[in-house]
């Protein structure tokens, strides 16, 4: 890793309807009674991203009560068009202060433990503007994901339909960051 600390903003889909899961994921919360949003937002925090933003769609109103105060909030209007409209206007809004680099995590993920977004920031090195890196498990893609600023417009127009970045992080050889001994890794998709 390098010695000079990047910028990093922290991006959290959270704008689907789930439902597989029986609604939108970005209103559930854990047997404790934390709200997943809540979670992936400290999770990015903890890990040193100095700007978190929180991708909206479904009760946008209602999960938006649910994002903590410091973190910033974006209402994706295209979020049934599926996951590329989540990303791609996350990306841009994540970008606009310039950050050497955005980590995006689904907010369906709150097992993930800040270890885990650590390990794949530690992985890499400068020029963060160009990194491209995500966690694995157990050799299966899944986040948090690094995608450095000089990637994020050309992986935002690569976007379409109900699919995230994984055709573009293959093709551009993004370095992967074994996290198995962390945690599964998992998205809950059903209750």
């Amino acid at each position: 890793m390098s010695d000079i600390a990047p910028s990093l903003c922290g991006l959290v889909l959270a704008a689907g309807a789930g439902t597989r899961f029986g609604g939108p994921k970005a209103l559930a919360v854990s047997d404790d009674g934390t709200p997943w949003i809540a979670h992936a937002v400290q999770v990015l925090t903890d890990a040193g991203c100095r700007r978190v933003v929180v991708a909206l769609g479904a009760a946008a109103a209602e999960a938006g009560a649910l994002v903590p105060p410091h973190a910033e909030t974006v209402v994706v209007a295209d979020w049934a068009e599926g996951l590329s409209a989540t990303l791609r206007l996350g990306l841009r809004t994540a970008v606009v202060r310039r950050p050497d680099a955005v980590l995006v995590v689904p907010v369906d993920t709150p097992g993930m433990p800040v270890s885990a977004v650590q390990r794949v920031i530690e992985a890499v090195s400068a020029p963060w503007a160009d990194v491209l890196a995500q966690a694995v498990y157990r050799g299966e893609p899944g986040h948090p994901v690094l995608i450095g600023a000089d990637h994020v417009e050309p992986l935002a127009a690569s976007l379409s339909g109900d699919r995230g970045a994984r055709a573009y992080l293959t093709t551009h050889g993004a370095l992967e960051v074994e996290c198995g001994d962390l945690w599964s890794g998992a998205d809950i998709d059903t209750r």
